[in-house]
Formats: structure tokens, sequence, C-alpha cells
């Protein structure tokens, strides 16, 4: 289950326990944020979009960090002017970590645990066939028994 969502002129794609970097968010470190624009949301094999917006859903996050980005060589040059000049960047950027997906006000997460544990009492109710191992001696090498058979004449 993941959700494409648009925050800071960009989209992102996202999973519930993602951590990612988005462009700086004027929020304090450790405040929840949740995040209306949520273009997409695919949960199995269906697939919700929005126009643009899918109505109703939300991404829950919480902001991890507030930092600058690694930094970038900024190069310009003119040919035959002797003109070179070389500067730094660094972006300023917001550290965030997805907590839920809701659609209408229920969390997809909680559907696919459910699900999951579905799946996992049916498995369990149903017993393990026992299987059949050779005996084995103490080289390690399987037993072999043989038969005698006489001819009668």
């Amino acid at each position: 289950m993941h959700a494409i969502i648009k925050t800071g002129g960009k989209q992102y794609c996202v999973n519930p326990n993602d951590i990612i970097r988005v462009g700086k968010l004027d929020m304090k470190e450790g405040t929840s944020l949740e995040i209306n624009e949520v273009l997409m949301i695919k949960n199995g094999n269906k697939i919700t979009s929005g126009d643009p917006f899918v109505s109703g859903a939300i991404v829950k996050a919480e902001i991890l960090e507030q930092k600058k980005s690694k930094s970038i060589t900024v190069f310009k040059k003119k040919r035959r002017h002797n003109y070179r000049r070389t500067h730094g960047h660094k972006q300023q950027e917001t550290v965030i970590k997805v907590i839920d997906i809701l659609l209408d006000k229920t969390s997809l997460i909680s559907k696919v645990k459910e699900k999951e544990k579905k799946v996992d009492e049916k498995e369990t109710k149903v017993a393990p066939k026992k299987s059949t191992k050779s005996s084995t001696s103490k080289d390690n090498k399987p037993s072999k028994t043989t038969k005698k058979v006489t001819k009668k004449e």
C-alpha cells in the first residue's frame, strides 16, 4: 500500500513508516503533520486517483528533523574571457516520517493488518503435514534394507 503526495511543488511516493526528505516546512521538530494533497492511493489491487486530489484522503506524518542538504557546487564559466566562478549551496530541507495513510477517516494500515491476521489464523488452523524421513545411521548415511530372494526350482 502506498500513496503519492504533493508537497513543496514536488510529488513523493510514500509508504507507511517511510522516512523522506522534503522541502523546508516551517514547523518544529516532533510536531505532527497532515498532508491533504494526496494524488493517488494504491491499496493492494485497488487504485484510487483524484481529480486533482483524492477527496477524504490524508497522510499523517511526523517531523523528525530540520536540516540542510548535501552541498552542491555551482560552477560558472565563460570561455575565452578568463571568467570562472565557483559557489557552493545547501538547500534547507525537512525530514519527515510517514505514520499512516487515511482514506475517508479510516486507516488503511489497520485494514492490511486485519487481513494478515486472518491469513495467519487460517494457516495455523491447518495441521502441518508430517514428513517421512528415512532413518539414518551414525555415519549420517541412509540405512539400506535388503531382502533375500531365493529361487525355488
